[in-house]
């Protein structure tokens, strides 16, 4: 007997784009669906486009406390054995939830299945591969391989972990995949199965410094440490926000100044230590520079 799926979708004036996302569901072909639509009391014409589709899905409009909020309120209204989430603004691609039910069939003993997705624009159209990789719990520590409407899990895991935090605004699906990692290998796919939509207004593009001090945070909350390469990453996003940019030999050496300068900062902060390859990291890369432009170009 093939496995109900249930999808979620949180929604907050997401108009522009909700359509395609509700039909990439929708024109699935799957028989054993449920579909949630959580919306968080919507004023910009979601609602009207959501009631289109009242016959083939359902859905809550009130007010919440953010997207971990709407997530578990529709994991909580479902009943399927699969689980995934698929934003408002995001879409699955043709085939992608019949792969999942398979690979979910076939593997009894996997409870997470995660597989391949593109990032794209307004239009739909490819930007870029999302950077994944086979598993490894180990590096998934250190930089977050799965893209979140790519992945896919067993309702069962959800009586050992809990539901997503709903106090974390913009790492809520890293911070529940290293919860789950955490006591389950996760499974593979190799199919693109969703595209990630970025834009201006997303929220995790367009609030790129707060993203890396939340999952900082979470990490030093939850794990007890927090691993150096986000530790550079958070510098790398606020010295890219200050406006300084890579495209001549000095305006490199003057990033990675900067940057040093943050980094070491941020080590004091979270840390209360620095470690010396920050440090060296810094010198030796604007030192290296430097010569690189003395032998073979002018300022």
């Amino acid at each position: 007997m093939k496995p109900v799926i249930s999808i979620v979708t949180p929604s907050f004036n997401q108009g522009q784009f909700i359509e395609r996302t509700i039909q990439s569901v929708l024109t699935q072909g799957i028989n054993k669906l449920e579909y949630f639509v959580a919306d968080g009391g919507s004023s910009d014409g979601t609602l009207d486009i959501i009631k289109k589709y009242n016959d083939r899905l359902f859905y809550v409009s009130e007010k919440d406390y953010g997207q971990a909020d709407a997530v578990n309120k529709g994991i909580k209204a479902t009943t399927g054995d699969i689980i995934g989430w698929l934003n408002s603004d995001d879409i699955y691609y043709p085939g992608a939830l019949s792969a999942v039910i398979r690979h979910f069939t076939v593997h009894p003993d996997i409870d997470v299945v995660y597989g391949d997705a593109y990032h794209i624009d307004e239009n739909d159209q490819i930007l870029e591969p999302y950077y994944t990789e086979d598993w490894d719990y180990a590096k998934l520590k250190e930089v977050c391989f799965l893209c979140q409407p790519a992945v896919f899990f067993r309702r069962r895991v959800v009586k050992e972990v809990g539901l997503l935090d709903q106090s974390l605004a913009y790492c809520m699906d890293y911070d529940y995949w290293l919860r789950l990692g955490k006591i389950r290998p996760f499974g593979r796919l190799h199919q693109y199965l969703a595209g990630s939509r970025m834009y201006k207004n997303n929220k995790t593009l367009g609030s790129r410094v707060a993203v890396h001090k939340e999952i900082n945070n979470m990490f030093r909350q939850k794990m007890g440490d927090i691993p150096d390469k986000w530790i550079y990453a958070y510098s790398h996003a606020v010295v890219e926000g200050k406006g300084f940019r890579r495209d001549t030999i000095i305006q490199k050496i003057k990033y990675i100044l900067v940057m040093t300068s943050v980094a070491i900062y941020s080590f004091f902060w979270w840390k209360h230590r620095l470690p010396v390859c920050a440090l060296k990291t810094g010198i030796f890369g604007a030192v290296a520079l430097l010569r690189k432009n003395i032998k073979n170009q002018s300022y």
